[in-house]
């Protein structure tokens, strides 16, 4: 840290580059710390101390740090925001297969799991690229005495698929502990395992879409920065895989995670990765990834892009010849929702209205968790648009199946219902509706 007392020179220039004075960036710092769970206070004054040569507190040094790279849109290091005197050191190449260790390791201990997801989600993170990982997987150590096939594959893949059914009934919450352990008993040896190439690559691809589905689960839990640390350990095991649809998969979710952030720039980034590392994509995966183009584009008020994009998922839907659910896979119900969201991105509340019904039409009924969350962004939309009793009957629909969903996305949409049906307590749906619901309130 600086030893000096001179103005902060770099800190100075920041601010004028993100035109941001010393109580909106003051203000900006305490709304990022909210993420980690830190109740920060800091005013213009601080901000003026910071300037003038003091630093922020070890723990607020990255929530300063990630406030600035998200204004200017670019990483932001101590070093070049005047907190450091020295770069700082570049990390060694860490073993893919040791990286999952410590991280599912750390998942799996409860003593450690409350610093593992207390990180800050980065919204200008360094993603690997793909030419950077095919064929690169070098740093493997191999266990000499284990051996595998493509049995043992076939058995990661059904756990996978086990763990994204209960997933999708009962919400991340439920089923993370168990993807973690899965991954640093079972997936790790396999891996370290000794393997036919072509066994090597299957196991590597099966150990992407594991670590996918358990990111997807942390970012459901609203640990978001931890699935950003188990979506870039799926690209990277991807991309040693050559496995183009799990490394499209996995940026295309890291595109959702944005998105539902409000990180509008990032998602586009994320989609737009996506579908470029996919050229060769079939036209479900072509709706699946320009779905997520239309709605990350209509967040940045990108109308003629998101409506573009739009239209090739639509058309993509069409040629796509089955409906059968799939991991990871792509439904009339899901397009639907996009179009829902973009409508209402670009103002279209009515026509986003009926696209959301026409999404909870479509979908299947094993999206339990799915559904909790989207009736209730519909009942949000019904009260938006004056009818709330009929915003309370989804409501109620939502509570049906919300005791059973154990999902930060879900209680976020919880605790959105109890505070917007409050005020309308004279009103004999919303009060029947508040009294059902708050006894839930606990939990959430």
């Amino acid at each position: 840290m600086r030893s000096d007392r001179q103005p902060n020179q770099k800190l100075a220039a920041l601010l004028t580059e993100a035109h941001w004075g010393n109580g909106e960036f003051a203000r900006a710092v305490n709304r990022t710390g909210t993420e980690t769970g830190h109740r920060l206070k800091y005013d213009a004054s601080a901000v003026s101390h910071w300037r003038g040569g003091t630093s922020p507190v070890a723990k607020v040094l990255p929530v300063v740090l990630e406030t600035l790279t998200r204004r200017l849109k670019r990483p932001v290091t101590a070093y070049e925001a005047g907190f450091s005197d020295e770069q700082a050191a570049v990390d060694q190449p860490t073993d893919t297969v040791s990286g999952l260790i410590d991280l599912g390791s750390a998942d799996m201990d409860p003593s450690r799991r409350g610093v593992l997801t207390a990180g800050l989600y980065s919204a200008a993170l360094t993603i690997p690229g793909w030419p950077d990982l095919v064929g690169r997987f070098t740093m493997l150590r191999t266990d000499p005495h284990m051996r595998i096939g493509m049995a043992e594959v076939r058995s990661v893949a059904a756990m996978t698929e086990k763990i994204s059914d209960l997933d999708d009934q009962f919400g991340g919450r439920m089923a993370r502990p168990m993807a973690a352990s899965f991954l640093v008993n079972t997936i790790v040896p396999f891996l370290r395992a000794d393997a036919p190439e072509e066994v090597r690559k299957a196991m590597l691809s099966a150990a992407a879409d594991h670590c996918y589905l358990t990111g997807y689960m942390a970012m459901d839990e609203r640990h978001d920065s931890l699935a950003q640390r188990y979506y870039v350990k799926a690209l990277e095991l991807a991309g040693h895989a050559g496995d183009h649809l799990t490394y499209c998969t996995t940026l295309r979710g890291m595109s959702v995670q944005a998105v539902d952030l409000g990180h509008g720039s990032a998602a586009v980034r994320y989609a737009n990765a996506a579908s470029a590392a996919s050229p060769e994509a079939g036209p479900r995966m072509r709706a699946f990834l320009a779905g997520q183009q239309a709605h990350a584009a209509a967040q940045t008020g990108d109308r003629a892009g998101a409506l573009y994009h739009l239209r090739i998922a639509e058309a993509a839907m069409e040629q796509a010849e089955s409906k059968a659910k799939a991991f990871g896979s792509y439904d009339p119900s899901s397009l639907a929702y996009h179009e829902a969201k973009v409508r209402w991105e670009l103002g279209d509340k009515a026509g986003a209205i009926t696209a959301m019904e026409s999404s909870d039409r479509l979908r299947y009924s094993v999206y339990v968790r799915n559904r909790v969350r989207m009736t209730g962004m519909l009942a949000e939309w019904k009260l938006q648009a004056g009818g709330l009793e009929e915003a309370c009957a989804y409501w109620h629909r939502a509570l049906d199946d919300y005791p059973a969903v154990q999902s930060g996305r879900a209680d976020d949409r919880f605790r959105t219902m109890l505070a917007l049906v409050k005020p309308y307590q004279g009103n004999q749906y919303a009060r029947e509706l508040y009294d059902r619901a708050r006894p839930m309130a606990k939990a959430a």
